[in-house]
């Protein structure tokens, strides 16, 4: 593949940094979050809201902000995901408000010329002096692939490493290059600026499919995946590592979780049954199920039948639900087993962030997960 593994972004990426436990925001750019729920304060996704969110989790240290992409909502009563916003236009926009958080932009790899990718990339790069970075998806939801009057590649995972071998090879630099492939047929391929970082910029994806774990184990420097209980946790990370040093690279694993932080254990839980068993939007949850059952593969099968209230509550993520301590107590446990950090997301992420960096981020640092924020910068 394209470059060496071994390099390191010149300006550290924020996902490079010394926590042991890094956190970053999830699915802030699309209504709902991941919550697919009717509630009255569920996230409405306007511009305003996000900005503040990125940057106070910015000043509060956070190491990541991850969108996701969406093109077609999934019915129900809120049209879940239906509103959203595009992520490198997005990234760009953020990059420019913030200052020390890593900054992603998620493409679909089908829907994504990597030519034009690797320009936008470039740019919201240097906008942000060395904080954005990739996260590759090869596709799995066909009917946002038929708006746009295509299908599925016949092999995903082969056209999307044709796909990255191109962003790559551009972002490294050099002469004009010619791309011989089976999906991508280029000629007098050139792209500048190249990125601050060097060789290009930080890159993850998330799979749970073994085949979706060895194309992350030739392309990305992290991998998100799920896992039904933490314990379960510990066998994922063996696996995708495995994957990574059979090709002579070290991939940091992360996860998602969706948070209900609370003063009371009884308060967080009655919140939790509110927003994700009596008012979802089980209408929604069924068309998500069923797309991510049909395409996806990205969860242990059993989970949709014994875990719906978690597909509602977080598409399917594990649930922090509890007082801070209790928190705090499950992340020290991903942390042992090997997990680099979290994704976290909420019903309404600028009502209810304040809460989890005043209370959880204090006691983070008491449990060596995290360094203050101030000594961080």
């Amino acid at each position: 593949m394209a470059e060496n593994s071994h390099l390191r972004p010149i300006a550290p990426n924020p996902l490079f940094g010394p926590n042991p436990f890094k956190l970053g925001i999830f699915s802030a750019n699309a209504d709902g979050g991941i919550a697919i729920t009717r509630v009255a304060e569920r996230w409405r996704a306007e511009w305003p809201d996000i900005a503040a969110v990125a940057e106070m989790a910015d000043r509060a240290g956070f190491e990541f902000i991850l969108p996701i992409a969406r093109w077609k909502g999934f019915g129900g009563e809120t049209d879940a995901r239906g509103r959203s916003f595009e992520t490198l236009t997005h990234g760009a926009a953020l990059a420019a408000s913030t200052r020390r958080i890593a900054i992603f932009s998620t493409v679909h790899a089908p829907l994504v010329h990597p030519v034009f990718a690797a320009k936008a990339i470039a740019t919201i790069d240097h906008v942000s002096n060395g904080r954005a970075g990739l996260n590759i998806v090869c596709g799995w939801n066909q009917p946002e692939f038929a708006m746009f009057g295509t299908g599925q590649p016949d092999d995903r995972y082969a056209h999307g490493l044709e796909w990255y071998e191109v962003f790559a090879r551009i972002l490294i630099g050099g002469p004009p290059f010619d791309f011989h492939g089976k999906y991508f047929e280029l000629e007098g391929v050139v792209g500048a600026p190249g990125t601050v970082q060097r060789p290009r910029p930080v890159v993850m994806s998330a799979a749970f499919s073994p085949a979706g774990r060895d194309f992350a184990a030739r392309t990305s420097d992290f991998l998100f995946t799920t896992f039904a209980e933490i314990d379960s946790g510990a066998e994922h990370i063996k696996d995708i590592r495995e994957r990574g040093r059979k090709l002579g690279r070290e991939l940091g694993v992360f996860t998602t979780t969706h948070v209900v932080c609370r003063e009371t254990q009884r308060e967080a839980d009655a919140y939790y049954e509110r927003y994700a068993v009596d008012e979802a939007d089980h209408g929604a949850v069924e068309l998500h199920m069923k797309l991510k059952k049909e395409f996806a593969h990205s969860h242990d099968a059993h989970v949709f039948e014994l875990h719906r209230k978690r597909f509602a509550g977080g598409v399917g993520t594990y649930p922090l639900v509890g007082t801070p301590e209790k928190i705090v107590a499950e992340m020290v446990a991903m942390q042992r087993i090997g997990f680099a950090g979290t994704t976290v997301s909420f019903v309404n992420f600028r009502d209810e962030l304040p809460f989890f960096i005043d209370r959880v981020l204090p006691l983070m640092e008491e449990a060596g997960l995290r360094a203050p924020a101030a000594a961080a910068a």
